[in-house]
């Protein structure tokens, strides 16, 4: 027999075990991931401590030297080893050495698509001590020309593929302004080709003290907002901000003996920080693509037995939207990334397998990330009493006609309760500071919050409007740009958007407020191959589905949505044009409710709907 206080232990424990099941589901899921995410920053820290500033670059340099011969990224078939891609990235930086005139801290700016001399590139002018400036090469003339103006290199460097889009830009370029294009020779006056000097230049290395960086949060790269709703901002990313993206793959479970997949633009934090980054990181190997392709998407991951995908936007969905075929043979186990849909998240488990889906939240230059660690279908991430200790951010009250936080009559903000929709601020300080952008100082000014909650604190204004409920998961809601007020309601852009797509027959709605005057809701709608337009079903939809104030009042039916090159929807031109027929040569509808149908948007209804004369 037992005795007596054994089987009394084991009883203790179990109902322990039990009450902890019952109460704390998430308990141990928090804590490994918690750990995780210290034992990463002790790391940092300790390294400073000693003295020794130790960068994502300094760590590719010694993975070059461990593993030389191990391939670091596969590009179009081609093999690029970590030695490889050390020794031309050392031919580059040689190059601008003796060519260029080129400081430490200098900032260049980096016109290419994805390729393997993005990398060499990136890394060589890094081994000089330059910033980089990752510009987006869909953007062109003014946008472009806007671009180079806030991070003010000294050299811009382009890709063979964009001589066209130099062409348009360089008599309006600032004549202090070095040219370099990937190419043996060009025609273009006062432009410096860089191919032939790479291929005749030394692999010998660059000193260290060259790219060796005070402290982390100096100045490592500039990366542009994506400009959903105007010009982008460049962000500056110090070489702390590089370390923790760095480390998003290996917090979400991933290891040195995975092929990571990258098909997002190399100019975007995505593919660059998490992907390139997260795979020095680990020690791992990446397939690089020069673009995404939903057809060939599959295809790829089987030929090169990819184990961890990236997605962004609304990638996924194009990729539901293949045809079925085969689709569950694959070896991916991990799909990191963030803006998935929660229909399109569900779809994507029934048809692809057993990947699990680890969304985050993080902005470019935000402080604060969240990473959903257990999988909860819709969520961007737990908090918890630990976490809100090292990354302090709340959910506050926002006034969407004012178009600023609700603040009481003593000056302070307000909390909102569980299960509301609050703007997430992050506090700034020593631990998590805000960089902002370069150029104007006031795009920097507007993303911060002072006063708060006591006289003299900082916050980080995220723009997002995010939603944490009882178990304290958190839930994005939309942006505070994106969201409109209409009939005195709060309209939420992405709540709309998901009640439209589950019609059969749409496959994208895009939805933003138009001044009418005030907001009022308007769908751009893309639809299914091979199906017509059935406005007596969009109405029995959104009346049924969407309380009164949230329906569309116009339609617009398009034959292409415009995506920035993040696959985020484009919202600020359609805002723009509005929803006047004598300026859009699209099909437009407005909900007619005296007749309880969407009709056709004609002339005169516009100018009625202006007047007044049309009650809305």
């Amino acid at each position: 027999m037992l005795p007596v206080w054994v089987s009394g232990a084991a009883a203790g424990i179990v109902s322990l075990h039990l009450v902890q099941r019952l109460l704390f589901p998430y308990f141990w899921a928090d804590l490994r991931y918690l750990l995780r995410v210290l034992r990463y920053g002790l790391r940092v820290e300790a390294y400073q401590r000693r003295g020794r500033v130790v960068t994502v670059l300094d760590k590719f340099v010694r993975l070059a030297q461990r593993q030389p011969r191990k391939a670091f990224f596969i590009y179009e078939g081609e093999v690029h080893t970590y030695g490889a891609v050390d020794r031309r990235s050392n031919r580059v930086a040689q190059v601008f050495l003796r060519h260029g005139t080129l400081r430490k801290g200098d900032t260049v700016a980096l016109l290419m698509g994805n390729e393997p001399d993005f990398i060499h590139v990136w890394f060589g002018l890094a081994k000089l001590g330059c910033v980089v400036a990752f510009l987006n090469f869909n953007i062109r003339s003014r946008s472009l020309l806007h671009c180079l103006s806030s991070c003010e290199p000294k050299i811009l460097v382009v890709g063979a593929d964009l001589v066209g889009t130099l062409e348009e830009i360089l008599p309006d370029l600032p004549k202090d302004v070095g040219v370099w294009i990937m190419t043996k020779d060009s025609s273009l006056p006062s432009v410096h080709t860089l191919l032939d000097k790479i291929e005749a230049a030394s692999e010998d290395s660059v000193p260290a003290d060259r790219r060796s960086a005070n402290n982390l949060k100096s100045s490592a790269l500039y990366i542009f907002t994506s400009g959903t709703t105007g010009l982008p901002k460049a962000a500056f990313i110090s070489h702390m901000q590089v370390l923790k993206g760095s480390a998003g793959l290996w917090a979400f479970g991933a290891t040195p003996e995975d092929i990571i997949y990258i098909t997002l633009p190399l100019y975007h934090s995505a593919a660059s920080l998490l992907g390139i980054g997260g795979c020095i990181e680990l020690g791992a190997t990446c397939v690089l693509r020069k673009k995404f392709s939903a057809s060939q998407f599959w295809n790829d991951c089987r030929k090169y037995n990819v184990t961890v995908i990236q997605y962004i936007g609304e990638l996924c969905r194009y990729l539901c939207n293949q045809p079925k075929e085969g689709e569950k043979n694959h070896k991916v186990r991990l799909a990191i990334g963030n803006g998935v849909r929660n229909d399109v998240w569900r779809e994507f488990l029934a048809r692809f397998g057993s990947v699990k889906i680890c969304e985050f939240y993080g902005a470019t230059e935000g402080n604060i990330c969240f990473m959903n660690h257990t999988g909860k279908i819709g969520s961007v991430g737990r908090t918890n009493f630990f976490y809100k200790l090292f990354f302090p951010f709340d959910l506050i009250k926002y006034d969407f006609q004012k178009d600023e936080p609700v603040r009481n009559k003593h000056g302070w903000c307000e909390k909102v309760k569980k299960g509301e929709a609050g703007l997430l601020i992050s506090r700034v300080n020593a631990k998590n500071p805000f960089f902002g952008y370069a150029g104007n100082k006031s795009h920097t000014e507007k993303k911060l919050l002072c006063d708060v909650f006591k006289k003299g604190d900082l916050y980080f204004n995220t723009g997002d409007l995010m939603v944490q409920d009882q178990e304290n998961f958190l839930y994005f809601w939309d942006r505070i740009g994106d969201t409109f007020r209409w009939k005195g309601e709060n309209v939420a852009t992405t709540e709309v958007s998901d009640v439209m797509v589950m019609l059969d027959f749409i496959q994208e709605a895009n939805v933003y407020g138009v001044s009418v005057p005030g907001k009022a809701g308007m769908a751009s709608l893309i639809l299914k191959k091979n199906t017509v337009l059935d406005l007596e079903q969009i109405y029995k939809q959104v009346v049924t589905y969407l309380p009164s104030y949230a329906c569309p009042l116009f339609l617009r039916v398009q034959q292409t949505m415009e995506i920035t090159g993040t696959f985020k929807q484009q919202k600020f031109r359609l805002v723009d044009e509005g929803f006047d027929p004598s300026a859009i040569t699209d099909p437009l509808y407005f909900l007619d409710r005296s007749k309880q149908a969407y009709v056709s948007l004609t002339k005169e209804i516009h100018e009625r709907i202006l007047s007044g004369q049309m009650k809305l």
